[in-house]
């Protein structure tokens, strides 16, 4: 299956669409390269900033992943507006257990370009971290893209 074209790359000449495909699949593949957890966050971000920079809504994604950190899947959940999504906590746990995850990063891009996370993701996240841990499922980080910025909840000590 083609990998698809982030909002951005649609308007390059086609031999650049394909570079950036071929990035995208790389990226991809570095993910889910067996046996390497996430112990290091560049691809995450780098595969992150590539999916979501450009968006002109936001959309909010997860990343499932197994008791070592690999990755099990990625799913976007919402998407919204130019300047909202509703996010369910319910949906957050239910597709965790559908992938019988057993830690999650979540993402979401601020088409503002501003990553400065907002008092209502805050109380979002807070939300599916409570409900995550009823069924076990740990949640590692949740990035905010803006542009080509990206600011970590857990390294902000959110989490």
């Amino acid at each position: 299956m083609e990998q698809p074209l982030p909002l951005f790359a649609r308007e390059l000449a086609p031999a650049d669409q394909q570079t950036v495909r071929e990035a995208l699949t790389l990226l991809a593949c570095q993910l889910r390269e067996p046996g390497a957890p996430f112990t290091s966050s560049h691809a995450v971000r780098d595969w992150l900033r590539l999916q979501l920079a450009s968006l002109e809504r936001e959309e909010f994604t997860a990343l499932f992943l197994d008791n070592q950190h690999r990755l099990i899947a990625h799913e976007t959940l919402f998407t919204g507006t130019i300047n909202h999504t509703q996010v369910h906590p319910r949906e957050v746990v239910k597709a965790g257990l559908k992938y019988n995850a057993a830690a999650t990063v979540l993402a979401h891009n601020h088409p503002s370009g501003e990553a400065e996370p907002s008092k209502a993701d805050r109380q979002v996240t807070a939300r599916i971290q409570q409900a995550l841990e009823l069924v076990d499922i740990r949640l590692l980080d949740h990035l905010v893209v803006g542009g080509m910025e990206i600011t970590s909840f857990a390294e902000k000590g959110w989490l």
